[in-house]
């Protein structure tokens, strides 16, 4: 006959290994809602190494929807350089790191920007590395062989880098009429994940390789991208490196006056803790900015949006000659600010770098 106590431990171990199993489904629950609720661009986001400080997105499947663009795996050459010259003038493959190796990639890697479903490229100050989501009909298995025949040296491990190195790379270049990026040195597939990785440098993709599982620390990060529409084409800046590469501290020195007196008249300007730019399946282009709190991105809506509106020292001209400042809207902490450009104009790749007197710090 069992004891009280024996009954009682038996029901509190009970109790206690289901409440282990709820917290446990729980966190996998709302792992799975986050991950079902995010946008291609913040999934993609997740994957990149936590060092990086610009993130430039291209939505494949999305570009070629907005061109009316069918292609496949098997499309010959020319279409698929017609189709990147259409997203060229529509301000679309800008943030693009496989147009000028599409030809060779749609050769003889069997994937390229004819099928691919969408394209980060992650960089930082020690390297960078370019993820690409693979279209669901594709057979990584099959896709490894391929790289094996173009010279790759095959991994040890499903999971790890093939290794291809600066020899290998012109060689396939001069077997396919075109030019391969150094980009193509080392890959990696993610069956998993249904993910290509490339970089110029072994060390770097492993370390990437590793941290796929990581999630994306950066609060102003995470703000600014969910602020963007499943863009087609943008770029996403920590709040440190915008500050830096779109600094009037770039232009010559009257520019640099020009810009204070514009700042000084708009009103206050804050740092930015993250930053994106993206063009829109529409074609408008949206600016989200974020900011440390909610009185900052009110400050920054109006100040910001006097500057968008007026000259462009450092860029020439005025912004008016460039786009239309639509809405400018503040929600929490993010900025919002809408741009429609005028015809013809490629408003992303022209502002993304600096400087741009409305995204100062």
């Amino acid at each position: 006959m069992a004891q009280p106590w024996g009954r009682r431990l038996t029901v509190v171990a009970g109790a206690v290994l289901a409440l282990v199993l709820l917290t446990v489904g729980t966190v996998a629950g709302v792992r799975w809602w986050r991950q079902s609720h995010r946008t291609d661009l913040e999934r993609a986001l997740v994957y990149a190494p936590p060092q990086t400080a610009r993130f430039s997105w291209t939505d494949w499947a999305g570009v070629r929807r907005e061109l009316g663009a069918h292609l496949d795996d098997r499309s010959p050459a020319g279409d698929v350089e017609r189709f990147l010259s259409d997203g060229y003038d529509a301000d679309l493959t800008s943030a693009s790191a496989m147009v000028d190796s599409a030809t060779v990639l749609q050769q003889a890697f069997g994937f390229s920007p004819a099928d691919v479903d969408w394209e980060l490229l992650a960089q930082s100050t020690t390297g960078s590395v370019l993820i690409a989501g693979l279209p669901d009909g594709l057979d990584v298995g099959e896709l490894g062989d391929d790289f094996e025949r173009l010279g790759y040296e095959r991994p040890d491990s499903d999971g790890g880098v093939w290794n291809g190195g600066e020899e290998l790379v012109p060689s396939i270049s001069a077997s396919n009429g075109g030019s391969l990026s150094p980009q193509f040195q080392y890959l990696a597939l993610d069956a998993d994940r249904h993910l290509l990785l490339a970089s110029d440098s072994d060390p770097y993709l492993r370390d990437a390789v590793a941290q796929l599982d990581d999630d994306l620390d950066d609060d102003g990060i995470r703000a600014v991208a969910g602020a963007v529409d499943e863009p087609l084409s943008a770029e996403v800046y920590t709040g440190d490196f915008a500050c830096t590469s779109l600094a009037m501290a770039q232009a010559d020195d009257d520019d640099q006056a020009a810009g204070e007196q514009l700042v000084a008249a708009a009103g206050d300007v804050d740092p930015m803790t993250g930053f994106a730019m993206a063009v829109e399946p529409d074609r408008r282009v949206r600016v989200a900015m974020a900011f440390e709190s909610d009185d900052q991105a009110r400050r920054n809506a109006d100040s910001r949006a006097r500057l968008a509106a007026g000259p462009a020292p450092g860029q020439g001209g005025d912004f008016s000659e460039r786009f239309s400042v639509g809405p400018v809207t503040a929600d929490g902490s993010v900025l919002t600010m809408e741009l429609k450009p005028v015809e013809d104009s490629p408003v992303l790749s022209d502002l993304s770098t600096g400087p741009v007197l409305f995204a100062t710090c």
